[in-house]
């Protein structure tokens, strides 16, 4: 009874440090993470960027040309916002940023395209912004394997060719492809859910080291461990449970509001949904409480822990895939839990998959939850002992 009616006055007391003394606490753990929520799910609402301005030279200008114009033109991700007189004013518009691609049409081109003298069409993007550069080259080869095949479907035709032989002489190989898991190719399903949880577990990260070296800088930690009997388990689970239960309280929120608001796609059920999020708190907290454990300093600990949870963002895979890093980022990919916690939701909320699957993932995420337990008597001998150095 007494270690439960310690652990209960360590809890009240954090709260009523949360609530009425600190401000820095709502703000990170409430306002900005929400802020965060809205800020991701709005900005990439749409899925996919849509009408990317494309310039177009065209020097045929026939029927022909102008038709491949209007078909880049009606494509959903470009939009033929200028035509050039010639290639240097479109480089320059491009070098301006004005437009991320152009596309040149060669005079004589539709003659030589009926002739059958495989005339040459030439596109020219921009890589500074990788994704845009790379949806303006997919369309405008798009457009340039449509005009091939409108020609070539013309002659058959005109041959005397059946719809099937036409079809076969154009496209022998049928492809039957699927997008699993994201089929509509929405940048929001696949970019929201890895940044808005890095961010948070950023946050979580920060104000548990934060927590400690407050204590430490206003000369308190020795009343905390004093409310807790001097036991520094008793003090470490009273002191974060609130600051657990209000970000659990935050992902909750989140969760719904992309599950059953945005309908996010999800094959995992609740109690999948549930056990990630309680151990991607149980882990934040634990990586910012073990950074302050290893540098008893506020200023070095919050910069560990910061550091290191941006770094995870890059380091998870989501983006750029693990398996294709160097050997040395691959294995220290293991030591950032946004990493682990990505892993086992695309396993088993987005895809549906047994945990059982990722199970090493799991151990690892539960792992970080248990690293305080490697540096509670250096966080008691701080808390009694060392003087706080600006």
């Amino acid at each position: 009874m007494k270690y439960i009616s310690d652990f209960l006055n360590v809890a009240l007391r954090e709260l009523g440090i949360i609530v009425r003394k600190n401000q820095i606490y709502g703000f990170c753990m409430v306002v900005f993470p929400l802020l965060v929520v809205f800020f991701f799910t709005t900005m990439l609402d749409e899925g996919l960027p849509h009408d990317l301005p494309i310039g177009v030279v065209d020097q045929d200008n026939s029927a022909t040309s102008r038709s491949l114009v209007r078909n880049l033109d009606a494509m959903q991700s470009s939009r033929v916002k200028y035509r050039f007189a010639n290639v240097t004013e479109a480089r320059n518009a491009m070098q301006e940023g004005k437009v991320f691609a152009y596309l040149y049409i060669p005079e004589g081109m539709s003659s030589k395209l009926l002739s059958g003298r495989r005339p040459k069409i030439s596109y020219y993007y921009t890589m500074t912004c990788l994704t845009a550069g790379s949806m303006a080259m997919k369309d405008m080869k798009t457009i340039g394997m449509l005009g091939s095949a409108a020609v070539g479907k013309a002659k058959l035709s005109a041959k005397g060719a059946t719809k099937q032989q036409i079809a076969a002489a154009l496209q022998p190989v049928s492809i039957d492809a699927h997008m699993i898991a994201n089929p509509q190719g929405s940048y929001n399903y696949s970019l929201t859910t890895v940044f808005v949880p890095g961010i948070l577990m950023l946050f979580m990260a920060l104000l548990s080291a934060y927590s400690l070296g407050m204590e430490l800088k206003f000369d308190t930690g020795k009343e905390w461990l004093h409310t807790a009997g001097d036991n520094i388990v008793v003090a470490i689970l009273g002191k974060y449970v609130v600051h657990a239960l209000v970000f659990l309280l935050v992902i909750f929120l989140y969760q719904y509001y992309i599950f059953n608001v945005l309908h996010f796609p999800r094959l995992g059920g609740t109690w999948t949904i549930v056990r990630l999020s309680l151990l991607q708190v149980l882990g934040g907290l634990g990586f910012g409480i073990f950074a302050f454990g290893l540098m008893p300093s506020l200023r070095m600990s919050m910069s560990i822990a910061s550091l290191w949870s941006v770094l995870s963002i890059s380091m998870c895979g989501s983006a750029f895939p693990v398996a294709g890093m160097d050997t040395p980022l691959q294995t220290m990919s293991w030591l950032f839990p946004l990493r682990h916690y990505w892993m086992i939701y695309q396993a088993t909320v987005l895809n549906g998959f047994p945990v059982i699957d990722v199970w090493f993932h799991l151990v690892a995420l539960v792992a970080f939850t248990l690293l305080p337990w490697f540096v509670l008597r250096k966080i008691k001998n701080t808390m009694l002992n060392y003087v706080y150095i600006p």
